[in-house]
């Protein structure tokens, strides 16, 4: 089956969830892309976007078309030459509300599951729940008529686990979209020792069509991307945990935030990054691999503690932040959570013990959107390390226990075969979690402090 074929119809499971919007989106305007290419017109593309909830598809395809009118505009010269034999098509905008129109029109709504009975290729994007992803896909396999190939954008359930309690022998592949799918440029890809080959070939087409940047990661629970994030996430935990014999929790909570992001010059705090991805998400991460890892100390109670008390994080439905291990207002942190008094502190409150405690960042400290921008970053980075190391505060020292920290979880994933190189432990961190440098590097090489 050729490419554009096997692209010919399409399912995409959780259509309306957070990634499988993204999913869709993507999936649907390459769909019409290849339709408007030479030699696929005897073909019907449909792409079935199949969701639990009738009013949540309404609202993906509200979505769609926003977003697609969006990248319509982006490539308008492309479009004219596509629809060059269409005369009715005269200006710019004719052919963009055209496409638009072929792009919504390839999708459909769906809230059966029969919907993927006739599909090629099946794409699985719903919760990180293990037996309900075996029920769908079994279900799906069991019914298929097409030989369907599935992509699952799990972010740490084993391919071969899924693959062999499905019963799909070997037409599984990890698809890793990055959220938001369609504009993170990061895709890990897993192949499952049974993979076929020409699905795993496939799949590195489908992703460089999408232009997506391709890491591949071995198939061991969590991979490259939450296998670092995680255990990162864990550190910093512990950090909170010692720092709050002196400080106090909602304290510490706050330093560790602040150091990792002004200090490690990262786009947003770990705590703001774990409310972002959902505490109760980052919990099932962590049970999948702890269950499947050798160790048994992927666990957070800390994080158990504050879902135990209705504190999730995660996003509502117009994408704003909910409230997690930090208070949003307009989208900016503005407190922290005290599982002691089950309510938020106030950063006005805490802000000037912090800061003092912490002690003033290095002189050549910028924020992270200006240290991305720098055009000499790497020099910057250089002797903005340099500096740091030399300091003895302690938002310095803390700074570089975590840098240390950081490097170790790094060099882990590839002395356990997570990562076939560093660089691409280097590449996920970059790209998938927009950091100004990779994890494992020389910036804190020859340090002697604890």
């Amino acid at each position: 089956m050729k490419y554009a074929e096997r692209l010919e119809n399409v399912t995409v499971l959780g259509a309306a969830g957070k990634m499988g919007s993204g999913i869709v989106l993507l999936a649907a305007m390459e769909m019409a892309d290849l339709s408007l290419e030479p030699g696929n017109e005897s073909l019907a593309f449909s792409l079935q976007a199949v969701d639990i909830s009738q009013k949540a598809l309404s609202g993906l395809v509200k979505y769609l078309r926003s977003q697609v009118q969006r990248f319509a505009e982006q490539k308008a010269a492309w479009l004219r030459k596509a629809y060059e034999k269409r005369e009715d098509l005269i200006e710019n905008k004719d052919v963009i509300n055209q496409y638009v129109e072929d792009v919504l029109a390839i999708v459909r709504p769906a809230t059966e599951i029969e919907a993927s009975y006739h599909s090629t290729l099946v794409f699985e994007a719903i919760s990180e729940n293990l037996d309900l992803k075996v029920k769908l896909l079994s279900r799906i396999i069991s019914n298929n008529s097409r030989n369907a190939w599935f992509f699952t954008n799990t972010s740490s359930i084993p391919i071969s686990e899924l693959n062999d309690k499905a019963n799909l022998n070997g037409r599984l592949i990890g698809f890793h979209f990055y959220n938001p799918p369609a504009v993170q440029k990061l895709v890990e890809l897993i192949s499952a020792e049974s993979t076929l080959p020409d699905l795993a070939d496939f799949a590195k087409q489908f992703a460089k069509k999408l232009r997506k940047t391709v890491v591949p990661s071995h198939d061991v629970a969590g991979f490259i991307g939450n296998g670092h994030f995680m255990r990162d996430a864990l550190y910093a935990v512990s950090e909170v945990e010692r720092l709050a014999e002196d400080f106090g929790l909602v304290n510490a909570i706050y330093m560790v935030n602040k150091v990792s992001q002004d200090y490690l010059i990262r786009p947003m705090g770990i705590f703001q990054l774990i409310d972002y991805v959902g505490l109760d998400v980052c919990q099932c991460i962590l049970g999948v691999m702890n269950e499947r890892l050798p160790g048994g100390r992927l666990h957070s109670p800390l994080v158990d503690r504050l879902i135990s008390q209705g504190i999730a994080g995660g996003q509502y439905a117009d994408g704003s932040q909910k409230d997690g291990f930090l208070k949003y207002e307009k989208g900016r942190p503005s407190g922290v959570y005290d599982p002691d008094q089950r309510a938020y502190a106030p950063f006005s409150e805490i802000t000037e013990h912090c800061h003092k405690a912490l002690g003033a960042p290095p002189d050549q400290a910028k924020p992270w959107k200006s240290v991305i921008q720098h055009p000499d970053k790497t020099n910057y980075l250089r002797g903005y390390f340099q500096q740091l190391k030399v300091m003895n505060t302690l938002g310095a020292d803390l700074a570089k226990r975590y840098g240390r920290k950081s490097k170790k979880i790094g060099l882990g994933l590839v002395n356990e075969k997570v990562a076939d190189r560093e660089e691409d432990v280097n590449t996920v961190l970059l790209t998938g979690f927009f950091h100004a440098y990779g994890p494992i590097n020389d910036y804190f090489e020859g340090e002697v402090r604890p």
